[in-house]
């Protein structure tokens, strides 16, 4: 395992983003967190274990994803009984490889899943699942939408609570309106109630970062409101927020179908102002638009 001298620990990773979290700010995190003897927990980027370790102890059961491969060997090596160490991306986990891990049968992605045979017999499939995790700053907008993905397969996940780079979590939490307000927030907070906890100095961890983090919990629920055609919403939203400065009448322009010449009429069917910006649509807003955009396709279809 690569070490640096002078230090028990291995040396971080510039391309896996490492940058692990200090003892006494894992306190904290397990308190906001507060994990009962009865809860499953997915861990996003164990590395060192700080975490790891004291949520094992105090949760039901625990399956952590880790991408370094030198950290893993170290972590399985301590790892207790109801702890499940996967070695593999976690952007790359289906929902159904999943499942297959949540029964304890791996398929080689992880060394072992020892799930007793209560958690089994109450089909672990259907319990509630928490996620804990210090996300890399350099995926962590994919980890997010990889949670909303796995969530809309039928992973129940019931929370997630994540370290994310501050700049990310002020565009996560923020409302319509303001400057931050965008793609993240609307396509996250459409499956996601978002809370900001507590922001960390880059002191929280080791090496230092150039920039403070923040510590969001988002709690999932079924879309609200759902559309139509989620590809359409999807692909509406990022279209009109790449020219957010600009009506939405005209930074529809940058979608496909906005070049049509019935988008007045299907503002004026989502009860929409062309004049306004994209930044100061509600979620529920941009669903009306999606929806209307969506009844024009599938009469074209037919």
């Amino acid at each position: 395992m690569s070490r640096e001298k002078g230090l028990p620990s291995p040396f971080p990773r510039k391309r896996f983003g490492q940058h692990f979290l200090e003892p006494a700010w894992v306190e904290k995190l397990l308190r906001a967190v507060a994990p009962g003897p009865e809860q499953t927990f997915l861990e996003i980027g164990p590395g060192l274990g700080a975490l790891t370790r004291p949520l094992a102890a105090r949760a039901g059961r625990v399956v952590a994803f880790e991408i370094d491969r030198d950290l893993v060997s170290a972590l399985r090596d301590a790892a207790p009984s109801h702890l499940t160490i996967v070695e593999g991306d976690f952007l790359q986990v289906t929902a159904e490889r999943l499942r297959d891990l949540l029964t304890g049968d791996a398929g080689g992605w992880a060394e072992r899943a020892p799930f007793s045979a209560r958690a089994r017999a109450e089909d672990p499939t259907r319990t509630p699942i928490r996620v804990v995790g210090n996300l890399p700053y350099n995926v962590a907008s994919p980890i997010l939408f990889k949670l909303v993905e796995l969530y809309s397969g039928g992973v129940p996940l019931a929370d997630a609570t994540v370290m994310l780079q501050r700049e990310v979590a002020d565009r996560l939490v923020a409302s319509p309106g303001t400057r931050k307000y965008g793609v993240l927030s609307v396509l996250i907070g459409q499956t996601a109630s978002l809370h900001r906890l507590f922001t960390l100095p880059p002191g929280a961890f080791r090496p230092m970062p150039k920039v403070h983090s923040a510590v969001v919990r988002l709690r999932f629920h079924a879309p609200a409101p759902a559309p139509t055609d989620p590809a359409v919403f999807r692909a509406i939203v990022q279209a009109i927020f790449t020219r957010r400065r600009k009506t939405l009448a005209n930074a529809l322009l940058a979608y496909e179908a906005g070049r049509e010449p019935f988008v007045p009429d299907l503002l004026r069917r989502a009860d929409l102002d062309g004049r306004r910006r994209p930044e100061t649509f509600t979620i529920a807003e941009l669903v009306r638009l999606a929806d209307a955009f969506a009844s024009v396709s599938r009469r074209a279809v037919l």
